[in-house]
């Protein structure tokens, strides 16, 4: 009898483990295939489109004319020399709209943990940066650009302090060709209440786990304060990479995220901002017309992200969630909409035109995607259609907003005609010669 009768098999599970570890290590991801446009090399001439410019409203039989990635000209009977001429007459034309908290990019497929890029371990990492997990290649960016997205905001996730987010094009060959210029923006994802749990125990170990993580925001951010005074008083203070991130914070350059739905949430993310002095967004936002004066005070904004989901609570009407976006106009709160997902956030359109049958206008919606997503990010020539903003364009044959009837025929990021081609449109190609 051998005198450890139990090691054999001890060993053929490590080995077995060690395999499919292995194995997982070696998930294969694939990359899409199309090639990125070339810059903007030749004017070209948009004629007779029906011109949604966000900014001056709609325009029939108007021309826009693209210069060097730039819009230079919107008017009738516009003229270039040497210019490539579109005619769109019947067609609609639109700012490429913008897709607020995505992870696109930085998750490929969400069950294969070796293709999450998305969060790490910790509730303190300012220093983190989307930006530098973003996959240019990935197989989603394609098929969201079918859908009118020429841009997104990737975000990272997390508990706490999550790192910083980055506004992208979505036609690019590296991270650094896709990046579009913003003030930094800080996550911070806050801590919800426990509900009851059932048992007295379990009910105290919940709100302990809850008051730790409040005390824990409170900490870093306190920490955070204590660096910037040090880093004013004495050149030869010690670094600290978490900390010195979070300097713009500090100093009002950049915007501080919060991600929170429930009154008592929002109420706390206001005094944090009052009590620092934060330019301050709400991500979720789901309370955040109760509390319209106390925002407005503060001049924060809050990107919603809730426009086709359930109500939060079960006595609130079934259409609750739809309305929010509406109430947050009436309180006078500037906001966006976004759609909290990776390949799902094609969707976008699709909630903004969900929100005109709720309370607002097709033009509300239309810029609550485009031109109002871009100054919540700081970004000012973005998102509307009128000279001196980027040529950020998509064309269509039907209503953005909505899916029966649009089709996206042709999209323009910074005057680059890019390929809609994309692996669902091949798929589709492929099994109609079946």
């Amino acid at each position: 009898m051998t005198k450890f009768p139990l090691l054999p098999r001890i060993a053929s599970m490590l080995a077995h483990l060690l395999l499919g570890g292995s194995l997982l290590m070696f998930v294969p991801v694939k990359a899409h295939n199309l090639i990125p446009a070339e810059r903007q090399q030749q004017a070209i001439l948009l004629k007779n489109a029906t011109v949604h410019s966000v900014s001056q409203g709609i325009l029939k039989n108007t021309d826009v004319l693209l210069e060097q990635g730039v819009i230079s000209a919107v008017g009738p009977g516009l003229t270039a020399e040497n210019a490539r001429e579109f005619d769109l007459s019947g067609k609609h034309l639109y700012p490429g709209l913008i897709a607020l908290d995505t992870t696109l990019g930085l998750v490929e497929i969400a069950m294969a943990r070796p293709t999450v890029d998305s969060r790490d371990v910790g509730s303190a990492n300012p220093q983190l940066e989307a930006a530098s997990a973003f996959n240019p290649d990935s197989e989603l960016l394609p098929s969201v650009r079918a859908n009118g997205i020429t841009h997104a905001q990737i975000v990272p996730r997390g508990t706490g302090i999550a790192g910083q987010s980055a506004l992208v094009s979505l036609d690019a060959w590296t991270i650094e060709d896709a990046q579009v210029p913003s003030r930094p923006q800080f996550h911070l994802y806050w801590p919800t209440e426990p509900q009851k749990q059932g048992t007295s125990e379990a009910d105290k170990q919940a709100q302990m786990t809850y008051q730790d993580a409040l005390s824990q925001i409170h900490k870093h951010f306190e920490a955070g304060k204590r660096y910037a005074l040090s880093q004013q008083s004495s050149e030869s203070a010690l670094e600290d990479s978490r900390w010195q991130a979070l300097l713009p914070l500090y100093r009002q350059e950049a915007r501080l995220f919060v991600h929170a739905d429930r009154q008592q949430q929002i109420e706390a993310a206001i005094a944090l901002a009052r009590q620092y002095g934060f330019k301050l967004t709400l991500v979720g936002g789901y309370d955040a017309w109760r509390l319209g004066a106390a925002l407005n005070e503060i001049e924060a904004s809050v990107i919603y992200t809730h426009t086709l989901d359930l109500p939060l609570r079960e006595d609130e009407p079934i259409g609750q969630a739809f309305r929010v976006p509406a109430l947050l106009k009436r309180a006078g709160i500037p906001f966006a909409l976004g759609f909290s997902s990776d390949w799902d956030s094609r969707n976008l359109p699709l909630a903004a035109g969900q929100t005109v049958a709720w309370g607002l206008s097709k033009q509300q919606a239309l810029k609550a995607i485009t031109q109002d997503a871009a100054k919540i990010l700081g970004v000012d020539n973005l998102g509307a259609i009128a000279p001196g903003f980027q040529a950020n364009l998509v064309v269509s044959s039907g209503d953005i907003l909505d899916p029966m009837s649009s089709r996206i025929e042709l999209m323009f990021i910074d005057g680059r005609q890019v390929d809609l081609n994309n692996r669902h449109r091949q798929l589709y190609q492929k099994y109609l010669k079946r």
